[in-house]
């Protein structure tokens, strides 16, 4: 028999060493309090079930291959042109054409650090080089290193993500104006922020803007994304995207999603009251907690110097698994290894909460 190469010999050598990217736990059976993947806490209208129900009888058809109605609405609603939006599955497969089209081989692609762990992934898979631009411990936007680094591509999540911190509008007109590269700025969680880069596009044919129905408009389940960017940059994106990557029951679950926004307009406005009454409560217990502008909130809980450390943030997590409450741990970087990541959810949720890490003895 003739020797052959295995199947690991074959994989492309950029690829032989890639981390896959890991999503919060999903729990089994009932009774959990899921606070760990930031999700709207409310409940779909049901104008939005009717939609997507609407669309079963046509399942042997395959979908509108460029979601035209979609990005219409959007165009409208944001005051840009039709060939100015791509809609895609979920906003991570357009970061990943991103990193496809534009952080190649050869090209140097920046994060801050700590980010969107997803960044490091789409970038090792597209053969890019990865920059990784570190916060100090308050959180504000490494402007002159990021601009020094003179990245073909940066991405830049705003609010931040893990911590909730929103970077002013000057300072990513600064970051535009100045960088030689395209920057991808991602609002997954723009709408719980009050601010959009969306506006500094008309200037700057080298912005990507990307956002997602997964957060705001509670639909992760569907798994729909967009971007507004440069018609040429869309151009390109387009011609990379698989040609039915966005299924009938995902596109008229959105369509619909925007036909609700005075509905989702007040979930926003009262996960973002929940949200700061748990920064609040978190501080009286002695946390230090980031000036979150999203829908969760990043704290440490500190002992009673103040410290905080990876021992106590892990001793936390596990007390509350141990009670059927999930959030979030990075055990790295340094730097945030003493904090826990909590999604906002519902008002008795929050409160159950509360109770739970009242009752912790580290």
């Amino acid at each position: 028999m003739t020797d052959r190469p295995s199947p690991l010999q074959r994989l492309a050598p950029h690829l032989r060493g890639l981390q896959a990217y890991v999503p919060g736990d999903q729990p089994q059976g009932s009774g959990w309090i899921k606070l760990n993947t930031n999700e709207l806490p409310y409940d779909v209208p049901a104008s939005v079930i009717e939609a997507i129900q609407g669309q079963c009888p046509a399942l042997r058809l395959y979908p509108e291959p460029t979601c035209r109605l979609l990005r219409e609405h959007l165009a409208t609603m944001n005051g840009v042109s039709a060939d100015e939006v791509i809609v895609g599955n979920g906003s991570d497969e357009i970061l990943n054409l991103v990193a496809r089209a534009f952080g190649a081989y050869g090209k140097r692609v920046l994060q801050t650090d700590p980010s969107y762990s997803l960044y490091p992934v789409v970038t090792a898979i597209a053969g890019g080089e990865l920059v990784s631009v570190p916060f100090a411990a308050d959180f504000a936007l490494p402007l002159d290193k990021i601009i020094e680094a003179a990245a073909d591509l940066i991405f830049l999540t705003c609010p931040n993500a893990p911590t909730g911190v929103l970077f002013p509008l000057e300072q990513i007109f600064e970051l535009l104006e100045a960088s030689p590269g395209l920057v991808v700025v991602d609002e997954a969680y723009a709408e719980f922020s009050g601010q959009s880069v969306l506006p500094l596009l008309r200037d700057h044919p080298n912005l990507i803007v990307t956002r997602t129905f997964s957060k705001a408009y509670g639909l992760a389940g569907l798994r729909v994304g967009y971007a507004f960017a440069n018609p040429v940059i869309i151009s390109v994106l387009d011609r990379m995207r698989d040609s039915y990557n966005v299924n009938r029951l995902s596109q008229a679950g959105a369509l619909a999603a925007l036909n609700c926004q005075d509905y989702y307009d007040r979930c926003v406005a009262r996960l973002c009251q929940t949200r700061d009454h748990l920064i609040d409560r978190l501080r009286a217990f002695g946390w230090h907690v980031y000036p979150s502008k999203s829908n969760f909130v990043y704290g440490a809980p500190s002992d009673e110097s103040g410290r905080a450390s990876l021992e106590r943030a892990k001793s936390l997590f596990n007390h509350l698994k141990e009670n059927k409450i999930l959030v979030r741990h990075f055990s790295k970087p340094a730097l945030t290894a003493g904090y826990l990541r909590i999604t906002v959810g519902k008002e008795d949720e929050i409160e159950q909460l509360c109770k739970i890490i009242e009752a912790w003895n580290p």
